[in-house]
């Protein structure tokens, strides 16, 4: 099984906002997702990160510029997920599972291009999405106009999956295609309904943590950003419990991969693979 990273786009940010203690100097973070090769399940993304559709696409809803306008998401062309399936010979029409780690825009963004995608993602979460107004979606990140108008009928939900134990430092979760390669972990704190991707075959297992932290030093230093990144959080409270249990992870001999972090590494697109 190959685990591919690209980065659809580069977002800037001040390091004191994405490293407790850090320095008013401007950091460029990835906005990484995944391709993966499974064996049976055969092409499988990771999140679509950000596409024109969230940021320059004609006919965004109002919020939806303003959101782009504030953070000014610099589109990667080479590495936006259309070139890169092209890279691996595949055409929007050949993904046929989609994992949506959480809902928000550098997440979603794409997921319109895959129109014979069945979506695994936390039906629970998207319960509460549908309950709560448009106002309280955009107070969650939550821009509801990106989601394709049948998501739900193509929804796997992870209620609907076989847990996994934890083991030995290894975090459980959902088995998201019944052979244990892939593992969905519950990881609170960051959005609703946010789940990471254990891949435990790795020669070191593989923990894609998705939002936890921004930057790697921040879990492992201890250096949560408080305030007002704060704000960004879906509970701030829980992210200092997920990131004990990240570390844990790591102490155990795991590897943990956030979304954002700028620093490369051997999974990402031109690096070793995995």
């Amino acid at each position: 099984m190959k685990i591919v990273f690209a980065n659809s786009a580069w977002v800037s940010a001040a390091e004191r906002l994405i490293l407790r203690g850090g320095s008013w100097k401007s950091v460029r973070l990835r906005v990484r997702y995944g391709l993966i090769l499974h064996p049976v399940a055969g092409p499988v993304l990771v999140d679509t990160g950000y596409t024109p559709e969230a940021v320059t696409r004609p006919g965004r809803g109002t919020m939806l510029r303003l959101y782009g306008a504030l953070l000014r998401p610099e589109l990667n062309a080479a590495e936006q997920v259309l070139p890169v399936l092209a890279r691996f010979d595949l055409a929007p029409g050949d993904i046929r599972v989609v994992i949506v780690t959480h809902f928000h825009a550098d997440h979603i963004s794409g997921l319109s291009l895959f129109p014979n995608a069945r979506f695994i993602a936390s039906d629970a979460a998207w319960a509460r999405l549908k309950a709560r107004t448009a106002w309280q979606n955009l107070r969650h990140g939550v821009f509801t106009e990106l989601f394709p108008a049948d998501f739900e009928r193509r929804l796997d939900g992870l209620s609907s999956k076989q847990q996994v134990a934890p083991h030995d430092g290894v975090p459980g979760g959902a088995d998201l295609f019944g052979d244990g390669s892939v593992v969905a972990v519950d990881l609170p704190g960051h959005a609703d309904g946010q789940f990471g991707l254990l891949f435990p075959d790795r020669k070191r297992p593989l923990l894609y943590a998705v939002d936890v932290q921004w930057l790697l030093s921040a879990l492992k230093e201890e250096r949560t950003p408080g305030f007002p990144a704060s704000l960004l959080a879906e509970d701030f409270a829980a992210i200092e419990p997920t990131s004990v249990m990240l570390r844990r992870f790591l102490a155990a001999g795991g590897e943990v991969m956030f979304c954002h972090d700028p620093a490369p590494t051997q999974y990402d697109l031109g690096g070793e693979g995995g």
